[in-house]
């Protein structure tokens, strides 16, 4: 059974750090795009960051560049998502999955809230 199981999130005062952790469980993902995912209260999900299995084909939404930093350890089957210089707008559900996204995979995700 594929499971994706996020965790890290927290809450954080704007300016902080968070890293967040996608452990996957029942295939390796070794050779896939993968991708971390956020969707805030009444908005539309959107794509975050991307990587692919070279880790050398990096992608992050314009509104995250800079600021977040996405890796992989395939030999762990783990994704990372390191968060610096948080803004409010950053809280959302975070969920990572493969790109294109897998409607099966999608887990419970990973609550991160900025604010003062």
């Amino acid at each position: 059974q594929v499971q994706l199981v996020e965790s890290g999130g927290g809450l954080v005062q704007p300016g902080g750090s968070l890293r967040l952790s996608c452990a996957a469980s029942g295939r390796s993902f070794s050779t896939y795009i993968m991708g971390w995912y956020r969707q805030a209260p009444g908005k539309e999900r959107e794509g975050v960051a991307s990587i692919d299995w070279t880790k050398r084909d990096i992608v992050y939404a314009d509104s995250v560049k800079g600021r977040f930093t996405i890796s992989r350890d395939s030999a762990q089957n783990m994704l990372s998502l390191q968060m610096n210089a948080l803004e409010t707008e950053d809280t959302a559900i975070y969920c990572c999955n493969t790109i294109p996204a897998e409607n099966e995979y999608w887990g419970l995700g990973t609550q991160v809230t900025v604010s003062s």
